[in-house]
């Protein structure tokens, strides 16, 4: 099933085509490498430059690491992003991302609209914490839980603009993190999941998704109360709806309820574009 997400206030994804995607971000706008956009753009090339602010050229075909080009003199290299009342500190990096995933909307008023102070929500893999602030901003216990410092750090300066406190930063690997509140007795309403396609851990550890997502799943279902809902994003070709599909089938999940959709945004050119997988397990 196709899901559209809405737009999150101040951000508009404009065009997409030719490998790449024209966003903007309140008053920044860039064009970043898209390897989805495999069809050709609505507007032309000069139309993509002149409003563009920054792009991003990558090393090499697909890769995340790059250098980013500057196109327009008073281009800032830092801003303030901010949508739904929350703020969130936007940044030019050696990567393509610029900390922030607007397709993840879909998410956000999920759990605005499912969270309230008595509930308690675990983000792991959780980059720099939108889906935390969206969290905590309802009044729920929120735990964030990133193996990346500067990722945590990211994610306090986004709290602290945001106007909130109380989130609990834990700096360690997702998975080991959730191995150890489950022998803990831990237990959450919400557990979201967005862990990365591929990857090394700090001590060298090797992730690749494909080899790992039945693990991590059939851990994280055991932190859920009787009612609670496990949120897992996957953007990598070689994890689809019907692999994620056969994983869930022969986890043994009392009651389990699966969801899986394919997550799409629509240009504003009329173009739609694929951003992965968004399943949602109920237990």
């Amino acid at each position: 099933m196709k899901l559209f997400a809405d737009f999150p206030e101040n951000y508009e994804l404009i065009d997409a085509g030719g490998g790449r995607k024209l966003e903007r971000w309140g008053t920044v706008t860039t064009i970043r490498p898209e390897h989805q956009a495999y069809f050709g753009a609505v507007l032309s090339k000069k139309e993509w430059h002149d409003s563009a602010d920054w792009e991003f050229i990558p090393k090499s075909e697909g890769s995340l690491q790059g250098a980013w080009k500057k196109l327009k003199p008073q281009a800032p290299e830092e801003w303030l992003f901010s949508s739904a009342g929350l703020v969130f500190n936007l940044r030019i990096t050696n990567n393509k991302h610029l900390g922030l995933f607007p397709e993840q909307q879909i998410n956000w008023e999920f759990l605005s609209a499912n969270l309230n102070a008595s509930k308690r929500f675990l983000n792991a893999f959780a980059y720099t914490g939108a889906a935390s602030l969206f969290g905590r901003k309802t009044g729920a216990e929120v735990i964030h839980c990133d193996s990346v410092k500067p990722m945590l750090d990211w994610g306090r300066q986004n709290q602290l603009e945001s106007g909130l406190d109380g989130i609990k930063w834990v700096h360690e690997d997702a998975l080991k993190f959730i191995r150890r509140e489950v022998k803990r007795g831990n237990k959450y309403d919400i557990l979201q999941l967005d862990p990365p396609a591929w990857g090394l851990g700090a001590k060298g550890e090797k992730w690749k998704l494909e080899e790992l997502l039945g693990t991590l799943i059939s851990e994280a279902v055991q932190l859920l109360n009787k009612q609670g809902v496990l949120i897992l994003n996957t953007y990598s070709p070689k994890v689809d709806s019907n692999f994620i599909r056969k994983i869930t089938s022969e986890l043994e999940i009392p009651n389990k309820q699966v969801e899986n959709s394919e997550l799409w945004f629509k240009t504003s050119s009329g173009k739609e574009l694929y951003y992965g997988i968004l399943t949602r397990i109920y237990k």
